[in-house]
């Protein structure tokens, strides 16, 4: 039984996920486990694979979209979050959080993550993805990264073995994958300029998207030349809701919950906005979230 096992793990029974994901959707974990560091991590993992049980990971969700009511088990990477610091190299474990590093190594003069200052994921998952804005991404800061492969090796890969693309990279393709740390390489610059277009960059985000509300980020990539939001908003379909699932009045690319929204309400929402992009503008939109089923 799986609780004899991770009787040594911080862990939680039937943990609701509302407070874990930025959508505030309600859902239930029957097991919700935080290893200490990647040794727990990777026994825990070994563990489930030999018992063939099912399980997610979820890092700061705030890209993701709870698709079931209740999951088995959920594995959180919170105490994942070591970092050092040399010169203008940072080493960082997968579950610190990507903002709060934007500012620490602003605080050192360092440059290369003002894009991240308003994204509020986790560096594992933000690698992951390539999380990005303003033109940037995780891919111009990273030289390698840590990893656990699908036979349970872990084994450090240069930026040049990561396939980064838009929004994407090898552990998109590789699945079983689980990012450990990253390596990241920044550069010096006047931490006053940093700091100026930071709060720029934070004021212009108050202003134009709904952060007032649960939501999680950008719902679509935007089209080669197109942005994403432009295209809904043409359709009139700013305020469209499917029960509490709503397409923000503020920014069209943004889906809010207006209280009791499920995770199916806002993936029927993103279908129905997929279609209506398609039959008008022939444009197949391409999710930016991650569905976890």
């Amino acid at each position: 039984m799986i609780e004899d096992f991770i009787k040594k793990y911080q862990y939680q029974k039937k943990a609701n996920l509302k407070k874990y994901n930025t959508y505030k959707i309600e859902s239930l974990a029957n097991y919700l486990i935080f290893p200490k560091d990647s040794q727990e991590l990777l026994d825990l993992l070994k563990y489930l694979k030999k018992n063939n049980l099912k399980y997610i990971i979820l890092g700061a969700g705030s890209n993701i979209i709870l698709a079931k009511n209740n999951y088995d088990i959920v594995i959180k990477l919170d105490n994942l979050n070591h970092i050092s610091i040399n010169n203008d190299t940072i080493v960082v474990e997968a579950g610190y959080s990507l903002m709060k590093l934007a500012r620490e190594v602003a605080t050192l003069g360092l440059s290369g993550l003002e894009f991240a200052g308003g994204i509020p994921g986790q560096v594992g998952a933000s690698v992951a993805m390539n999380a990005g804005a303003y033109k940037q991404d995780m891919s111009s800061i990273v030289e390698s990264v840590k990893i656990i492969d699908d036979n349970f090796q872990i084994k450090t890969l240069t930026k040049d073995e990561l396939n980064f693309s838009y929004r994407s990279s090898l552990f998109k393709e590789k699945r079983e994958y689980i990012c450990l740390e990253a390596t990241l390489k920044l550069q010096k610059d006047d931490k006053n300029k940093i700091f100026s277009l930071m709060e720029n960059r934070a004021k212009r985000r108050m202003e134009t998207q709904p952060l007032n509300m649960p939501s999680a980020g950008s719902v679509f990539r935007n089209p080669n030349e197109l942005f994403a939001g432009a295209l809904i908003e043409d359709l009139g379909l700013k305020g469209y809701n499917i029960n509490d699932a709503c397409v923000s009045e503020k920014h069209a690319n943004f889906i809010i919950n207006k209280g009791n929204a499920t995770g199916e309400d806002i993936i029927n929402l993103i279908t129905y906005i997929q279609s209506k992009v398609k039959e008008k503008y022939n444009i197949d939109l391409i999710l930016e979230q991650e569905i976890k089923r």
